[in-house]
């Protein structure tokens, strides 16, 4: 919603300002089709040259994503520590033998099943049920240093993954200019072909050649670098839930009090979303 009310702004203040001026839009109207075929073609075109199909799916996904915000919110935050939470007195008190049915087959699992958006994240519900899974194959013989090894190149590698949406926006969003260059350049060369006409026809094609350098640079610099800066943030803002996770199962693995392992994993989370205290244990009580 925040994103539509900025892109309402913007259009507002660039075009409303020029017709106050006493523009008139008529050869936007005119040329933007055109140009911006050219345009949005040719960036489009270049994206699919130098990322891979998955990069290019993410792209579209993460523009979408740009206006729904983050996926995760204080409730799934929540449900995350508890969850995980669960996992490791689970087993603490019953030993690896008894967590081996709930990472093997987590959607029949009785503590998963109680978190299904849990259930619905792969890349989450891999992160607790493969750093879980060492520990019941390893019978209590890992270190726990080892296992956050593990985990931090686990996030990184995710977090890098998921970067790569928002770094491809950012590369379209700095070559729509230099491509809104190119656009105009061909107006310009459309142009001294008819360098004969009157001047009222010249003028007309340099102003459609000008639009097409108009809409490069708007197009960057209003909409996809607003775009790759806002996707990163919500990856950002997501990334925390994975750090929950790992404070939790390597504070346990350490031995700490439960006290300091759940306010370890909270203060993880980004201050918006972020659990009081008295949230985290009351509902971890009540669980």
């Amino acid at each position: 919603m925040f994103g539509i009310i900025g892109i309402v702004f913007l259009n507002v203040c660039v075009f409303g300002s020029f017709i106050v001026g006493g523009g008139s839009l008529a050869p936007f109207i005119h040329a933007a089709p055109i140009e911006g075929w050219c345009i949005l073609g040719s960036a489009i075109g270049g994206m699919l040259i130098g990322n891979s199909p998955d990069v290019v799916k993410a792209v579209f996904a993460g523009i979408g994503r740009t206006f729904k915000g983050s996926k995760y919110h204080k409730d799934d935050y929540l449900n995350t520590i508890f969850c995980v939470s669960k996992v490791m007195k689970t087993l603490k008190a019953e030993g690896a033998v008894a967590l081996e049915a709930h990472i093997e087959t987590p959607e029949s699992s009785a503590i998963f099943s109680e978190y299904p958006k849990i259930l619905a994240d792969h890349a989450l519900l891999h992160l607790i049920t493969d750093t879980v899974r060492l520990m019941v194959v390893s019978q209590g013989t890992l270190s726990p240093m080892a296992v956050e090894e593990v985990m931090d190149s686990s996030i990184k590698s995710h977090h890098h993954d998921e970067l790569k949406a928002s770094d491809a926006i950012a590369t379209l969003a700095g070559a729509l200019p230099a491509l809104g260059i190119v656009s105009c350049v061909m107006g310009v060369v459309k142009t001294m072909e008819q360098i004969d006409q009157p001047p009222a026809v010249l003028g007309g094609l340099v102003g459609a050649a000008l639009v097409g350098t108009f809409i490069g640079v708007f197009l960057a610099y209003g909409f996809f670098e607003p775009f790759a800066k806002r996707l990163a943030q919500i990856i950002e803002d997501e990334a925390c839930m994975y750090g929950v996770v790992k404070q939790i199962i390597i504070g346990t693995m350490h031995g700490h009090p439960m006290p300091l392992i759940l306010e370890a994993a909270r203060v993880c989370i980004s201050h918006h979303n972020q659990p009081s205290f008295a949230e985290v244990f009351d509902g971890l009580r009540g669980k």
